[in-house]
């Protein structure tokens, strides 16, 4: 099944000089494998392809059931000197959780096989 990240993540973002700082991390504990496996350097790279001109790094920090992205070489040289609209990176993480994954059904259902309630909302996307 197809899903948004926004349907099982949350993210925040910002810069580090010319490059893009994404955290993206699991609303639940059942989403980091899925996230880890699916959301790759190269995923994100076509993402925000002819926003990144440079290389996508990735950072795993599985105790806060996150992923970290530097994305080189996007924010026409950072804060102080771009004319860029989003010089800081501030609306990438609104961005980066636009993109879908599929995800197994048996992942999205809440232990005990219930459909997932309270924080975490699934909508199929196309």
């Amino acid at each position: 099944m197809k899903v948004q990240l926004l349907d099982i993540c949350h993210a925040r973002s910002g810069d580090k000089g010319d490059a893009a700082n994404i955290g993206l991390i699991a609303r639940e504990e059942r989403f980091y494998p899925i996230i880890k496996e699916k959301v790759t350097r190269a995923a994100v790279k076509k993402h925000f392809k002819g926003i990144c001109f440079g290389p996508v790094e990735r950072f795993e920090l599985p105790n806060l059931w996150a992923l970290n992205f530097l994305l080189h070489n996007t924010l026409g040289g950072g804060g102080t000197v771009s004319l860029k609209q989003d010089a800081q990176g501030k609306t990438l993480a609104a961005a980066l959780l636009r993109m879908s994954i599929d995800v197994p059904p048996s992942v999205l259902r809440a232990p005990g096989g219930k459909a997932a309630a309270g924080k975490t909302r699934i909508r199929s996307s196309n």
